[in-house]
């Protein structure tokens, strides 16, 4: 009975982070070690999805047809993209359209230096006491919403890029394949899906959103503390 009331103890402990220990403010107020410890480990648990998201697909675009009856597909990641891109780029080709491979090349280019800069902003949050720390996780806030427009507009550029004059380019008006959900490309249907990797960015964004509000819970208290400090001293 005694090792199990020794080992809820020390559940409890790691768990608690014991709230006899306290952090001393400026004004001589007191708060527990672990309203510090949470924000920081929620913004690093935050940037480790994020660079987790790296190596997953984002998004993926199935097109069937009676001809392809196991249809085609093609999954978009950060820095390439994978799937039947030969067969697609063979079907593009009677449109007049490029390969696949050539729409956001450059943000493929800078995919992984961006994403490793904004790993490391939230990161750098952990050391940050005021409210710089959610200005800088700004950018990983709004990153879904660029990849997105991004998305689209790649997505509009190559539906608006046959040429009329190629062997079928006459017979496939101009269109803007549907980001999400179902749609239609000549006698193609699609069906469009964000992947577990943009799910890891989302994931991930719930994850900082939770740690800015532990942060402001934690610091806002230390900054009023250094305020009547200064005031005092004036």
């Amino acid at each position: 009975m005694k090792e199990l009331q020794e080992i809820k103890e020390l559940v409890k402990f790691s768990l608690t982070l014991d709230p006899d220990v306290k952090v001393l403010l400026p004004d001589g107020s007191t708060h527990n070690l672990a309203d510090y410890l949470l924000p920081s480990a929620f913004l690093m648990l935050s940037a480790l999805l994020l660079l987790i998201s790296m190596f997953l697909p984002y998004w993926s675009m199935k097109m069937t047809a009676p001809q392809y009856p196991k249809g085609l597909l093609v999954y978009v990641y950060v820095n390439h993209l994978d799937g039947d891109m030969r067969e697609i780029d063979e079907l593009n080709h009677y449109l007049g359209m490029p390969p696949l491979d050539n729409g956001g090349q450059l943000e493929r280019s800078i995919s992984f230096a961006a994403i490793g800069v904004f790993s490391l902003l939230l990161i750098a949050g952990v050391f940050v006491h005021n409210q710089w720390a959610a200005i800088i996780a700004l950018p990983v806030i709004g990153y879904p919403l660029v990849f997105i427009a991004d998305l689209f507009y790649i997505l509009y550029q190559y539906g608006h890029s046959i040429d009329p004059k190629s062997a079928l380019g006459g017979a496939i008006p101009p269109f803007t394949p549907p980001i999400i959900g179902l749609g239609k490309v000549g006698q193609f249907g699609t069906i469009a899906n964000f992947e577990i990797g943009f799910l890891f960015v989302i994931a991930s964004i719930v994850v900082v959103l939770i740690g800015l509000w532990f942060h402001r819970a934690a610091y806002k208290p230390l900054v009023e503390a250094r305020k009547k400090v200064r005031e005092g001293k004036a």
